[in-house]
């Protein structure tokens, strides 16, 4: 019999935590899961699974507008209920939290609804009944929670990422504060669905560290979707008014709103789990410090996901939870590689990334060349709407190995995926351009940019 009451005790049921719980358990080890809200975690619940069936909710809009140039006439001006999106959004993240769920039932894993606390090196404490199990080991993965700030009179009126999904009224005036992608996506949904949006921002672009071309092209798009930008601006003071709220800025202006989101950044979710008594080490952010196996200096105690502030993207807990499962239980070596990691931002053109941007191979590589292009896509030749698909290829000028893609246009997360592959195996520019196109589509670009656009040499 074994000295413990678990194999494996994982606190947070989201990606990461499941991933590492499933495949833990499929090596035949004792798991137990805590999660003291729903199952699935941010992404599921109230980050990119929500968030990407919004972005389609809010490009509905300029479909029924491009409808008119390919023949079809809508009798009626379409109209909007938010109430049903919201309804429709609860129905599915909950089907997804009952698979989450069945999943972890099926691999034999036992989920328990509490809040769990860390109360030493192999021994947890479950908040809902007050029962202390022992487990041989502790995997943290309790990921991120969203930043109240700046901290100003009246931010406790404010709504952060995960509150916006289920505002009871749409907001005709959203005031949104933050540049990241977490800003900029909901900027680009209420804007697209109707709302008069404001942007306020210290920087001076949205997007700090995406690709310069990138951040310039989803401004324009949001400023043509009406979005209105307030760089080098942050709100001052937040009071309510009325039935909504007014807003003052760093500049003495005063805006009336009906709601302000706050999308500042997140933080590691590590307050009040106890882990500083037992003795595990947290970085200044409050991230939980861990070598390439996942393992802290507790060597009973590993964390994976966003609260470790490692590469905070879902895929990326998902392979690390991973990784942790098959290392300390399927008797493997797993490291996860963090170079190349292919992301989207689900704004409305949406970005599509992987590898380094411009500005980063410049600063690393002496000789650097650019392949870039910028065309109306094909689409928008009948509907006459003015857009623009921006593509970029960064290639080391001395090997010719391809170090970045950056797509600005439709379905630009789904090409990143596949342009991944090839930037990871350190396909070369010769590759791309021995790649047959496929036609007529946008894609096609990727292979058939066969004229440098600048080289920097340094």
């Amino acid at each position: 019999m074994s000295e413990f009451d678990v194999d494996l005790f994982v606190i947070g049921a989201g990606s990461g935590g499941v991933r590492a719980g499933r495949i833990a358990a499929g090596y035949g080890a004792k798991v137990m899961v805590a999660e003291e809200f729903r199952i699935g975690g941010t992404c599921v619940i109230r980050g990119c699974v929500p968030k990407k069936l919004y972005a389609y909710a809010s490009r509905f809009a300029d479909e029924f507008e491009d409808a008119a140039g390919y023949g079809w006439t809508i009798p009626q001006k379409p109209v909007f209920d938010w109430s049903k999106l919201v309804a429709a959004k609860e129905k599915e993240i909950t089907r997804l939290s009952g698979l989450y769920s069945a999943n972890l039932g099926r691999a034999g894993v036992e989920m328990v609804a509490s809040r769990a606390e860390v109360i030493g090196p192999h021994r947890v404490k479950l908040l809902a009944d007050g029962r202390e199990m022992s487990a041989k080991y502790i995997l943290v993965a309790t990921g991120g929670s969203p930043i109240m700030e700046p901290a100003i009179p009246g931010v406790e009126h404010c709504v952060t990422s995960n509150e916006v999904f289920d505002l009871e009224v749409f907001p005709k005036r959203l005031f949104v504060v933050g540049g990241g992608y977490i800003a900029v996506e909901f900027a680009s949904v209420f804007a697209r669905l109707g709302s008069q949006v404001h942007q306020a921002m210290r920087a001076d672009n949205v997007l700090r560290g995406f690709d310069a071309d990138m951040r310039n092209g989803v401004r324009d798009a949001l400023t043509h979707a009406g979005a209105n930008f307030h760089f080098g601006v942050l709100p001052t003071k937040i009071e309510k008014s009325g039935a909504g709220y007014r807003v003052t800025l760093s500049t003495g202006d005063a805006l009336d709103v009906d709601q302000v989101l706050l999308a500042t950044g997140r933080r590691p979710h590590t307050k009040g789990l106890g882990l500083e008594s037992a003795g595990v080490e947290l970085d200044g952010a409050g991230a939980v410090k861990v070598d390439a196996h996942a393992r802290t200096n507790v060597p009973s105690i590993y964390a994976v996901g966003d609260v470790t502030n490692r590469v905070n993207l879902t895929p990326v807990a998902i392979r690390e939870g991973h990784a942790f499962a098959d290392t300390v239980f399927g008797g493997k070596d797993v490291v996860v590689g963090y170079e190349a990691i292919p992301t989207a931002v689900f704004t409305t053109p949406e970005i599509g990334t992987v590898g380094m941007s411009e500005e980063e191979a410049r600063s690393a590589f002496d000789i650097v060349d650019i392949y870039s292009t910028s065309f109306r896509p094909m689409k928008a030749t009948l509907s006459g709407r003015a857009e623009k698909t921006i593509m970029k290829i960064v290639v080391d000028g001395t090997t010719d190995r391809v170090l970045g893609v950056h797509i600005l246009g439709h379905d630009a997360g789904e090409m990143a995926q596949l342009l991944g592959i090839a930037v990871k195996m350190g396909a070369t520019k010769a590759d791309f351009d021995a790649t047959m196109a496929v036609h007529p589509t946008a894609a096609e670009e990727m292979v058939t940019m066969r004229t440098r656009s600048a080289r920097f040499e340094r």
